[in-house]
Parts: structure tokens; C-alpha cells; sequence
């Protein structure tokens, strides 16, 4: 495969900014050929709030990644994530002309299960088939080419607010870039990271991000419900730098570095130097005293995630148990915290089938940027029968002209690196 077909995913997270560049391998895999990360200054629990502070913040990511890749970057496969994501449950129902399934059949179909109302201020990011039903059969994956009178189809949508898929859209075209497509950040770090034995049996992604933590729970291999949590890892590091009285910066490297989620995993004869405020000397204090801090504010984000998946009446078709992914979850101890909370079997999810510069990308944090890059693999060259969303005009009085936002899900087109 050329350098032409390489595919660009653009992970836009609230504190770093990643640009993966991959080229798929013969063996399923997918060889990293550059990466470039910076840190994100532009966005609050996922969401743009500063359009020129994320421009350059993504400037700076395509610099390091196109210079590793030998490469010029045009169109990316962008993450989307914030509060404002919902998803629901919803059923298409038809009848099948001429006795056998068609392309055309399974498209009605999911206009039919996308006749729903929608508020005005919100627009569909994806339509996720669940499963189809043809005539009483169920259970069925693809029913191309199908004999029957009568085609079902049980589908999971999810919305975002318009104002927030647009921002992104925005500050990629303003960093020269065409957006490919949108995908649900949890989406994405579910291809990246789980098995198709976990999808099968029944599994909980949660992807612990900076501003927010992200739920996907798969079962029979398909999507049965999504949320999104406000909270994440800069709340902890906010509770650091005030219980330690220390400069926002220096609680995000002691975090990293000596955070610990259960404080009886540190031993009390370690201690860590935290820099003071105002030019005073830094001080030793015992990594207990951190471990302290950490521990009630991950047992919260922990426990409003297992109430999520209370609510969402599906934690007990969650046979394979949970899987962590997401920068936060490198926090010593995560893993046997979230094993307590949730009273389930908890791993770490680390990027699979990953080749070329993969001991770059061999982390938790980097399960999103791979992710998307999956999700363009699965598109390139594919012809998906998912509705069209219309174009969006509006008018910028800031530059006196009119804006066009239009759907890149259903574009079909690559992200690719031009030379």
C-alpha cells in the first residue's frame, strides 16, 4: 500500500491533542508511520470553547505527525465527545420488495428506524444496526440477498448538539484540514481495544478521558447503549494541585508519575517532591498523603460510571466484565479499584494488532487516535446505506460569508496523506 492511502486519525481530547497516521498491513493489522501530540488548551470536558486555542493545539499535532510520516496530511477521521452525547434505542420496520432482500431494502429500513423526533439544536452522529430481523428470524448481521416479506431492523442512535460537531468541523478546516468523518470517541476506542470474544459474550468499554469518561456496552457483537460521564482525569488533577498546593502543571506530572488510586498500594516509607506557589521551596511529602487525595475522587468517577450501568439495565449481560482505556486508567491501582466498584473482572485496554512505531502508541491513552484509524480502514472503499443528514448553511459575521457544514459520516471518502 503507498503513502497515498495512509489514513489519519485526529484525536481532539481535552487535554492533548493526537494525530496518528497508519497504513493498514496485509495481516489485518495496522502499521503507525507517525504520530505527533500537543497539548489541548481549547476545550472544557470535550467540548470546543476556544476555536484559535484548538486550531493551534492541532497545528502543532499535524507538524509533529506529517514530519514522522513524511507526509502532508489533508483529511482526518476527527473524535467527537462532551456531555452532550445521547444515545437511544430505536426499530425500522418494512416490507421487502420483490421477495429478497436489497440494498435498497436495508436503507429504507434505517430511515425507518431513524424516523424519530429529533430536537432542531441536535443532529444524528451515527446509526448503529444492532441486529436485523427477516420474516420471524432473528439475530441476523448483514441480510443482503435474504429471502422474506418482511425486514426489521433494531438500530442504536446517537445525537450530539449540532453547535459542537459543528466547532470541530470548524477548527479542522481552519487547521487546512477536510474532515472524512465524525465517530463517537467511544466508538472508536471500543475497535481499538476490545476482543471480538468480549464483543460477543457481553462487555463495558470506558474510556477514562481528561474531561470526560466515555461508556460503550457491546453484546452479540453489537451496540447496545452508550453514555457519557462529565467527569475525568482533570478533576483529579484539579484535587491535586488543591490539596497539595501546587501549580496545575505540577499536579498533572505528579499524577502521572506517583498517582495511586488505592491508597494501601503505596508504602509509607514513600515520598515525592512537590513544587510550592508564589517561588516558595519545594516540599517532600509522603505519596500517601497523594495516594489520599487520588483514591475518594477515582471511587466516585468509578461509582457514577457502575450507577450508569445500572441504569442503563444491561450490567448483567456484561459476561466479559469491564475494560479501561483512556490516559487515566494508567493510574496505579486503577484497574483493582474498578474490580471493587463495579464487582465485575476489569482490565486495561491497550491498543491490538498494532505495528510499525507501535511502542509509541502501546498505551491506554492512544486507544482513540487508533481507534479512528480503524473506523477509516472499515470505511475505505465501503458503500454503508446510512441516511443522509442534510447540509447545514449558516452565516459567520465574523467573516461575512456563508458557512457550510455538511455530513462527512456519509461521505465514503478516506483520510488520507498526499505527498
Amino acid at each position: 500500500m503507498s503513502k497515498s492511502e495512509l489514513i489519519v486519525g485526529l484525536d481532539i481530547g481535552t487535554t492533548k491533542i493526537c494525530a496518528v497516521v497508519g497504513e493498514p498491513s496485509e495481516n489485518g493489522g495496522m502499521d503507525i508511520v507517525g504520530i505527533g501530540t500537543s497539548p489541548s488548551t481549547g476545550l472544557r470536558k470535550g467540548v470546543v470553547v476556544n476555536i484559535e486555542q484548538t486550531v493551534q493545539s492541532i497545528k502543532r499535532a499535524l507538524e509533529e505527525a506529517e514530519l514522522m510520516a513524511g507526509c502532508e496530511i489533508r483529511s482526518v477521521y476527527a473524535g467527537i465527545a462532551g456531555s452532550h452525547i445521547k444515545g437511544f434505542n430505536s426499530h425500522g420496520v418494512i416490507a421487502v420488495k420483490g421477495g429478497e432482500v436489497s440494498p435498497r431494502d436495508i436503507e429504507r429500513a434505517l430511515d425507518a428506524a431513524k424516523a424519530v423526533a429529533i430536537p432542531l439544536d441536535r443532529e444524528v452522529i451515527h446509526i448503529l444496526p444492532q441486529e436485523y430481523i427477516v420474516d420471524d428470524q432473528r439475530g441476523i448481521a448483514d441480510p443482503m440477498g435474504m429471502a422474506g416479506v418482511r425486514l426489521e431492523v433494531k438500530v442504536h442512535i446517537v445525537t450530539g448538539a449540532v453547535t459542537s460537531a459543528q466547532n470541530i468541523v470548524r477548527s479542522c478546516h481552519k487547521s487546512g484540514l477536510d474532515v472524512s468523518d465524525i465517530v463517537l470517541e467511544s466508538l472508536a476506542s471500543a475497535k481499538a481495544v476490545l476482543t471480538e470474544e468480549e464483543r460477543e459474550i457481553g462487555v463495558a468499554l470506558i474510556d477514562l478521558g481528561g474531561g470526560t469518561c466515555d461508556i460503550a456496552i457491546f453484546a452479540n457483537d453489537s451496540i447496545k447503549h452508550t453514555g457519557v460521564l462529565a467527569l475525568g482525569g482533570q478533576n483529579l488533577t484539579n484535587d491535586i494541585a488543591f490539596g497539595l498546593r501546587t501549580p496545575m502543571a505540577a499536579a498533572e506530572k505528579i499524577k502521572i508519575k506517583h498517582g495511586a488510586a488505592i491508597a494501601e498500594m503505596v508504602r509509607p516509607d514513600e515520598y515525592i517532591e512537590v513544587p510550592s506557589v508564589g517561588g516558595r521551596e519545594p516540599r517532600r511529602l509522603s505519596r500517601q498523603v497523594l495516594a489520599e487525595i487520588c483514591e475518594p475522587r477515582m471511587e466516585e468517577i468509578l461509582t457514577l460510571l457502575d450507577q450508569e450501568l445500572v441504569r442503563s439495565g444491561l450490567k448483567n449481560m456484561i459476561g466479559a466484565g469491564v475494560v479501561l482505556t483512556g490516559g487515566t486508567a494508567l493510574i496505579q491501582g486503577c484497574q483493582e479499584l474498578g474490580e471493587q466498584v463495579f464487582n465485575l473482572p476489569t482490565r486495561i485496554g491497550y491498543p491490538r494488532n498494532v505495528g510499525g512505531l507501535k511502542d509509541m502508541v502501546n498505551s491506554p491513552k492512544f486507544a482513540t487516535a487508533m481507534g479512528l484509524l480503524r473506523f477509516g480502514e472499515g470505511r475505505h472503499g465501503a458503500e454503508i446505506p446510512y441516511p443522509k443528514r442534510r447540509e447545514c448553511i449558516q452565516f459567520d459575521p465574523v467573516a461575512h460569508e456563508k458557512v457550510v457544514f455538511r455530513n462527512f459520516l456519509t461521505s465514503g471518502r478516506s483520510a488520507r496523506c498526499s505527498l
